[in-house]
């Protein structure tokens, strides 16, 4: 008969005993190979936050180079060099951690366009500024990118919700402005707020794949004078 000293989930150490029951004296079988692997996939203690931080960096990896369909939880465990059940205590599924990714993506994000929304009390600037921050972003930023606008799930109505909840806060933030500063009323604003916003997402995702023949000034420049052009036009609040 044989007997297993487990360790976690991983049963390394195998105990034989006789036909009578009596364990053969000092005959344990060890599996170092095992050991070892256990010993190298130990993690280190450390507060829940940062762990969290470590979890969400290893699954922006895994989910940016495979897509969601092609990633999996064990995939996300290797890579922050943590077991699965570490992994899980702090997120219940992948569809979760996915989520948990997604939302800080997007609240990076918004707080760079917020930024630069209030950056100026000149608007012609303040156009300039977000469209800027929109190019800015999808060059320092494209891995991020890509996982919010072009990943495999955004037909997924949380996170077909999460994306809109995003634009629709961008073109609120800009309406806001655009009212203060003219008749237009709020409904009228805020389709305005819209259509400024996919201006700067349609023509900086095509700028980003381009062969860099316009530099991201030029590109920003262009736009925004496109944009302003349009705006300025607008009667002034009286």
């Amino acid at each position: 008969m044989e007997y297993y000293l487990q360790v976690g989930s991983r049963k390394i150490f195998k105990i034989h005993n006789d036909v009578g029951g009596a364990l053969h004296r000092g005959k344990v079988e060890v599996d170092m190979a095992e050991a070892e692997a256990l010993k190298g996939h130990r993690t280190q203690r450390m507060p829940r936050e940062a762990r969290r931080r470590q979890l969400l960096q290893a699954a922006h990896e895994v989910f940016v180079g495979n897509g969601y369909h092609g990633a999996s939880m064990d995939d996300i465990a290797d890579v922050a060099k943590v077991s699965k059940p570490v992994l899980y205590q702090h997120f219940p599924g992948k569809r979760e951690l996915y989520l948990a990714l997604l939302d800080s993506h997007l609240a990076d994000f918004s707080r760079r366009l917020d930024e630069a929304i209030q950056s100026t009390d000149d608007n012609r600037q303040r156009v300039f500024a977000t469209i800027n921050t929109y190019y800015q972003y999808i060059k320092s930023e494209s891995q991020a990118y890509r996982l919010i606008f072009e990943s495999d799930v955004l037909s997924d109505p949380l996170i077909a919700a999460r994306i809109e909840e995003f634009n629709n806060n961008l073109a609120t933030s800009i309406s806001k402005v655009v009212v203060k500063d003219t008749e237009l009323s709020e409904a009228e604003g805020l389709l305005a707020g819209r259509a400024l916003a996919g201006l700067s997402q349609v023509s900086a995702r095509y700028w980003a794949t381009g062969d860099d023949s316009v530099d991201q000034q030029t590109a920003v420049d262009l736009v925004s004078r496109l944009a302003w052009r349009g705006i300025s036009q607008f009667p002034k609040e009286k």
